[in-house]
C-alpha cells in the first residue's frame, strides 16, 4: 500500500511547519505540497495527486469555503479536513454541506491530526472532541421524528440515527438503548431505505442537511 499523499493550505507558515513536523513522524504519509493561500490550488492537487488535503477557513484573497465551493463545483475527489480556530456550529454544519470529512480545532490538531487523515482517507469523518461536543450540545435542542422532513422515520430510528451521527458503535447504541445488535442493525437498515443514503456517510450528511445536529 502507498504511502497517503497530504496536501496543506494554511496563510501561517508557522502552522504549515507545526503540520510538517507533526506528519514526518508518520511512516504512511507523504506531504507532497503546501499553500500559503487558494490561488491555483486546483492546478497545484492535480499536479501532486494529493488524496487528503489539511486547509484554514480563513485566509485572504480566496478563503477555505471558496475552495470547498471551487472544489464541488468541479468534482475533486480528494478528502478535506477543515482545520481551524473557529468551532461555531453553523460554520461547521456550512463546510460539510460544501463536502468537508473532517472539521478539527487548531488547539487539538496536534493530537488528532494523523488519526484524522487516516479516518478521511479510509471514507469516514473525523471531528475531535471540541467539535463533537459542539454537534452533541446543538442536537440536545434539535431533532423530534415530526422535524424529519419528507422522510417517516420512527422516533426510535431517529434515536439511532443521532446516536449514528455521534459516532456511537452499534454495541455502544446497544448499551445506551437498551435493545439488542440485532434489532439496531434492522432499524439502520430501514433508516437507509427511507432516507435514500448507502452509508454511515450518508447519514451524517442528512442529519446535516436538515438541521438534525
Amino acid at each position: 500500500m502507498g504511502k497517503i499523499k497530504i496536501h496543506l493550505i494554511d496563510d501561517h507558515q508557522i502552522i504549515i511547519d507545526g503540520l510538517l513536523a507533526v506528519l514526518k513522524l508518520e511512516d504512511d504519509f507523504e506531504v507532497v505540497g503546501f499553500s500559503l493561500n487558494g490561488e491555483s490550488i486546483h492546478e497545484r492537487l492535480t499536479a501532486n495527486n494529493a488524496d487528503v488535503v489539511i486547509m484554514d477557513i480563513n485566509m485572504p484573497d480566496i478563503d477555505g469555503i471558496d475552495i470547498l465551493k471551487d472544489f464541488q463545483k468541479k468534482g475533486i475527489p480528494c478528502k478535506i479536513i477543515v482545520l481551524s480556530s473557529h468551532d461555531e456550529i453553523k460554520l461547521i454544519k456550512e463546510v460539510l454541506n460544501l463536502g468537508a470529512n473532517g472539521y478539527l480545532s487548531k488547539k487539538c490538531a496536534g493530537e488528532n491530526i494523523a488519526e484524522a487523515v487516516r479516518k478521511v482517507y479510509e471514507g469516514g469523518q473525523y471531528f475531535c472532541d471540541s467539535i463533537k461536543d459542539k454537534m452533541l450540545t446543538s442536537f440536545s435542542s434539535k431533532g423530534s421524528a415530526d422535524d424529519v422532513p419528507k422522510k417517516s422515520i420512527t422516533k426510535r430510528e431517529l434515536e439511532i440515527l443521532q446516536l449514528v451521527v455521534k459516532e456511537f458503535t452499534t454495541k455502544e447504541i446497544s448499551e445506551q438503548l437498551t435493545i439488542s445488535i440485532n434489532t439496531i442493525d434492522t432499524h439502520r437498515k430501514n433508516i437507509m431505505r427511507k432516507l435514500e443514503v448507502k452509508n454511515t456517510i450518508g447519514l451524517v450528511k442528512y442529519a446535516i442537511k436538515h438541521d438534525l445536529v
